[in-house]
């Protein structure tokens, strides 16, 4: 897909991942929609020329109004980045129902209600690109993040499944997993300890929010089904599948220490 001219809805695009989307896909030539509750930080992501929309992306009135704006703005949404998301370090068997619902609300219920917000336009278009940003942790089970794991193990599996349902009507569904990226995102945790020393040593090989953006960019324009990023996941994952026991009992070490 030619970014040139497309329009482009961003949710979580205050900050992180969705503001350096932003950057990315403008400077492309991409006409930006964006959406989180910072309406600050989403101007100075979007520039004059962005549509901005400030509001909490778990209610159903939000999600309508960013769509509907967007379309009565532009005329159409040609991409989708479903890249709203929050991270929680408690625990499972500890961890509260309540923190629990608001994770999935967010990271997975509000991914879905966007969608079928978006799909039916692009349906009728025939044309359109939907990116869902799920994690690593999507693709193998963190046990120092397990609640999340679990939102991001949903967000595959959707995302997996909208490409079937939606193939035959020219529509694309893009799967991104960032390992780690140097953002807000354990400043912005809705709870929980910080992770484990081993793991925090690991964030030395993090990336910057532009070279991910970068990478979901060029896998739009390619049209790829997956985008693993920085690509050294692919070995990681590699692994994991190849040795799922011994990869298990090591992150298991890591979360111990």
């Amino acid at each position: 897909m030619r970014i040139d001219g497309k329009v482009v809805l961003i949710t979580g695009a205050s900050e992180g991942i969705g503001a350096a989307c932003a950057a990315e896909f403008a400077r492309a030539g991409a006409r930006l929609s964006l959406i989180a509750r910072n309406e600050e930080a989403l101007r100075r992501a979007g520039g004059p020329d962005a549509l901005i929309t400030p509001g909490d992306l778990t209610l159903e009135d939000t999600r309508r109004r960013v769509v509907e704006r967007t379309i009565e703005r532009f005329g159409q949404v040609d991409i989708l980045i479903n890249n709203a998301g929050v991270g929680l370090y408690e625990p499972s068997w500890q961890a509260r129902m309540e923190d629990a619902r608001r994770l999935m609300e967010l990271n997975f219920f509000a991914t879905l209600g966007m969608i079928q917000l978006v799909a039916p336009h692009m349906r009728e278009r025939h044309s359109g690109t939907i990116v869902n940003i799920s994690s690593i942790a999507g693709l193998m089970t963190l046990p120092w993040m397990t609640l999340y794991s679990a939102s991001k193990f949903a967000v595959t599996s959707l995302t997996v499944g909208l490409r079937g349902e939606l193939r035959r009507d020219g529509v694309h569904a893009m799967l991104v997993c960032p390992g780690y990226i140097t953002t807000g995102f354990q400043r912005n945790a809705i709870g929980g300890a910080a992770p484990p020393p081993d793991v925090q040593r690991s964030r030395r090989f993090a990336i910057p929010p532009e070279e991910c953006a970068r990478d979901i960019r060029r896998g739009v324009e390619r049209g790829v089904r997956t985008v693993v990023t920085p690509a050294s996941g692919w070995l990681l994952l590699g692994l994991y599948r190849l040795f799922p026991g011994l990869a298990q009992e090591r992150m298991a070490r890591m979360a111990e220490s």
